[in-house]
C-alpha cells in the first residue's frame, strides 16, 4: 500500500466515525424504535376497541334502563376509532392531540360504565360480562405499558437529534423533527376529592313546640279579682 493509499484510507476512517457519531446511522434507528413503539400502542388501543361492542351488547341485556351512559361508550368508540394517526403525524402536536382526546374520552367512559356495573349484581354473575370485564381490564394494562415503552423510545429519539453532535446529522441529513409523547389526562395528578360532609349530617332538627299557654297569666284581671276575694 502506498502513502496515498495509506493516507486515503485513514481520511475514509475519519469521515465515517466523523458522520457515524454525527447522527447517519443513530437518528433513523432511533426513529424506527420509536415508530415501532407506536405500533404497539395502536394494537393496545384497537384491542379495546374490538371489545366494546359486545360489552356494551352484554350490558344492555341486563340494564336496560341505562341508556345513557351506554349511548355515550358507544360514541365515544366510533370517536376513538375514527382518528387514524401514520407515523408521520407524531411529529403533529395538534394531530397527537386529537387522537389522545379522543381515547381519553372513551377511557372516561368505560369508566362511567363500570360505575353503574356495580348496581347490577346479575350483570357481575354472568360468565360471559366477567370474561369481557377481564379482557378489557387486560387490554388497558398493554395500552399502558405500550405508552410507556412509546414514550420512552419518543424521549430516547427526542434527546438524541437535539444533542451534538447527532443534531447535526438529524437536521441537516435527515430533516428530523421532535416526536410528540402521551401526556397524562388533565388531573390524573391530582387525587380525587370525596365530599363526605353531608354523609354524617343529622337530620334537620323538628321545629321546637309551641309553650304551653298558661292558663293562669292569661286570665283576665277581673278573674284574677274574683279568685282572690274568694
Amino acid at each position: 500500500m502506498t502513502r496515498f493509499a495509506a493516507i486515503r484510507a485513514v481520511v475514509a476512517i475519519a469521515a465515517a466515525a466523523a458522520l457515524s457519531a454525527c447522527g447517519i446511522n443513530s437518528v433513523p434507528t432511533k426513529q424506527e424504535a420509536a415508530k415501532a413503539a407506536w405500533a404497539d400502542v395502536q394494537s393496545s388501543y384497537q384491542r379495546r376497541a374490538d371489545l366494546v361492542p359486545n360489552l356494551v351488547a352484554s350490558v344492555r341485556g341486563a340494564a336496560q334502563s341505562e341508556t345513557t351512559i351506554l349511548t355515550n361508550v358507544t360514541n365515544a368508540r366510533a370517536a376513538a376509532t375514527s382518528i387514524n394517526i401514520t407515523t408521520d403525524d407524531l411529529s403533529n402536536p395538534a394531530e397527537f392531540k386529537k387522537f389522545q382526546d379522543a381515547q381519553n374520552q372513551l377511557t372516561q367512559a368505560l369508566g362511567q360504565l363500570r360505575t353503574v356495573v356495580e348496581n347490577y349484581p346479575q350483570l357481575q354473575s354472568q360468565a360471559r360480562f366477567a370474561d369481557l370485564m377481564t379482557a378489557l381490564e387486560g387490554s388497558e394494562n398493554r395500552i399502558d405499558t405500550a405508552r410507556t415503552r412509546y414514550n420512552d423510545a419518543v424521549r430516547d429519539y427526542n434527546t438524541e437529534i437535539r444533542t451534538f453532535p447527532s443534531a447535526i446529522g438529524a437536521k441537516v441529513i435527515h430533516g428530523a423533527k421532535p416526536m410528540v409523547p402521551f401526556e397524562a389526562a388533565a388531573g390524573a395528578d391530582v387525587a380525587p376529592t370525596v365530599d363526605f360532609g353531608n354523609m354524617g349530617a343529622q337530620p334537620n332538627a323538628a321545629p321546637a313546640p309551641a309553650p304551653a299557654v298558661n292558663d293562669n297569666a292569661a286570665a283576665t284581671p277581673a278573674a284574677t279579682a274574683t279568685a282572690a276575694a274568694r
